[in-house]
């Protein structure tokens, strides 16, 4: 088991969301009348300045993973990896204090899918993705780049959102 203070998971969750923020605007772009990501960003910053970490934290990222499928569904697939990012910001409150590389992807799954919806919003552009990554990797405090270093590196798989995980890890990993 992995030791987690509380201070440290709001670390997460605060990094996630600040992640997450940033591609708001494209979902709210072609969605504007769908605030289930909104919420689930901003449960995981009321998380991360000391609220309790509740099942109402889970149930706006449950919410924000059906707004994901709807975007997805509607042919919207920058706005779905928006909410993707919302999702993640809001689970990061949840990181288990197990030493499983897929528990990278609660730190750092709201970068990869906010950078991946970048990518798409722009046609696709990894120079895009990239330039989010290096954004991200910029947000993260030290004790985020702590609590990483006590994990395995990301896990293969993941398609082009887990190419940018990796990326972010890797770079984190390195300049710590």
């Amino acid at each position: 088991m992995i030791d987690l203070s509380m201070t440290e998971l709001r670390a997460v969750a605060g990094f996630a969301a600040a992640c997450a923020r940033p591609v708001l605007a494209i979902f709210e772009g072609d969605r504007p009348d769908d605030r289930r990501p909104r919420a689930a960003i901003d449960a995981a910053e009321a998380f991360a300045n000391g609220a309790k970490r509740s099942k109402s934290i889970r149930d706006c990222a449950w919410a924000a993973q059906l707004a994901a499928r709807d975007a997805r569904d509607a042919g919207q697939s920058a706005a779905s990896e928006a909410a993707r990012a919302a999702l993640a910001a809001a689970g990061a409150a949840f990181l288990h204090p197990l030493p499983n590389a897929t528990q990278v992807k609660h730190i750092l799954g709201s970068a990869g899918h906010a950078a991946r919806a970048v990518e798409l919003s722009t046609g696709s552009s990894r120079d895009a993705g990239i330039a989010q990554i290096a954004q991200s990797h910029a947000l993260a405090p030290p004790v985020v780049i702590d609590v990483l270093q006590r994990y395995p590196p990301a896990p293969s798989g993941g398609g082009r959102v887990g190419d940018l995980i990796r990326q972010l890890d890797a770079s984190l990993r390195l300049n710590s």
